[in-house]
């Protein structure tokens, strides 16, 4: 007869196993915003491996977020209660088990199209980020199985972070620029949508069936487009206007998706009211300044990389921006407190606690 402590063993070491199966895999995919240091293992300048980044991650090292701290894949994580963030799915580390909590492909300078970021040469665009998860689910089924994983990468969390990069490192990137001679803005935004409507069923093909897609943030108001373009600390307009063109239709794609599929796999997260709440009232969330960056130099600490040499600030805490281009790892919780629990103006057509609890029930 079994004794009571072997009883409690097995039941404690089931516990686990169960545990462990019913945290979902998390997948990211996508650009700097979401990168978690793919970049650091590619010859690019897009990267974000040395000081002061990573200031105030619990390493106090620079990984390749380009964030003084976490980045917004490493907050959900926690909020859906996984073991750790997703790997990049270049890091050697990520073998055996570690597998199984997902990977992130996400590659800083990468766009929807893929001429978007060509002056960073070596990133990991977008047909490569889905041949790299194509790689992830037969490296995955020598592990747990075929039937396993084709479970694991249905039952998973996906995001989606596109769209930014291909209006200030492409279609605004230089005046004159082959996009803008091919394209009035009117016209570029509808091709954008309809590229990123062939990915994002590339990913649903892939095997997703809840992916939170990022609109872009208030492009315009970035430390770096107000050092570029702004006298007075105003935004620019034409970057405004892009951003103004491109979310709706974003979300209004992604509803067309869902209908057609029958279900609510796309979740569009409206990034660009999130953010411009704190960029129009940053002291409402604890901020001293939504328009310089705290680390960066030249107007508004917009202009070129942070790096060793820049401006930094003592608390980064109550700066928006960490450098000319990302949100400081403060405003990065603020962006997944509002994507954990936002009302539908900001999450549509439901925020993620509502996915997580339906899901549970499932």
């Amino acid at each position: 007869m079994a004794t009571p402590t072997i009883i409690l063993s097995f039941l404690l070491i089931f516990g686990v196993a169960i545990c462990q199966s019913e945290a979902r895999a998390f997948f990211v995919f996508g650009d700097s915003l979401v990168d978690s240091g793919n970049n650091n293992y590619l010859a690019t300048t897009a990267r974000a491996d040395s000081p002061p980044y990573g200031i105030d991650y619990p390493t106090r090292r620079a990984t390749g977020r380009f964030s003084n701290g976490y980045n917004i894949p490493d907050i959900i994580s926690q909020q859906i209660g996984s073991s750790e963030s997703p790997l990049p799915y270049l890091d050697p580390a990520l073998t055996g088990q570690r597998l199984l909590v997902g990977a992130n492909f996400a590659s800083a300078g990468i766009g929807i199209l893929n001429d978007t970021g060509i002056q960073f040469i070596n990133i990991i665009r977008m047909p490569q980020q889905l041949a790299y998860f194509r790689q992830y689910q037969s490296r995955v089924s020598g592990l747990i199985g075929e039937a396993n994983t084709q479970r694991l990468v249905n039952q998973a969390l996906v995001l989606m972070t596109l769209g930014g990069n291909d209006f200030v490192n492409n279609y605004y990137l230089v005046p004159n620029s082959a996009r803008s001679r091919q394209f009035s803005i009117q016209d570029y935004v509808p091709y954008l949508i309809r590229e990123y409507r062939k990915i994002l069923m590339n990913v649903y093909n892939l095997g997703a069936r809840r992916v939170i897609v990022t609109g872009t943030g208030p492009l315009g108001c970035v430390p770096a487009e107000l050092a570029q373009r702004s006298r007075n600390g105003e935004c620019s307009p034409e970057l405004q206007r892009a951003a103004g063109l491109f979310n709706p239709q974003l979300t209004q794609m992604l509803q067309g998706l869902n209908s057609e599929l029958g279900s609510d796999v796309f979740i569009a997260a409206n990034t660009q009211q999130m953010h411009t709440n704190f960029i129009t009232n940053p002291q409402a969330y604890g901020f001293i300044t939504s328009k310089v960056a705290c680390c960066g130099q030249g107007p508004y600490n917009g202009l070129g990389l942070c790096t060793p040499l820049s401006n930094l600030c003592p608390n980064r805490d109550v700066y928006a921006f960490w450098d000319p281009f990302h949100p400081s790892e403060r405003a990065n919780k603020i962006i997944v407190q509002q994507i954990m629990s936002g009302t539908t103006e900001l999450m549509n057509p439901m925020n993620l606690s509502t996915i997580l609890a339906m899901d549970s029930h499932a």
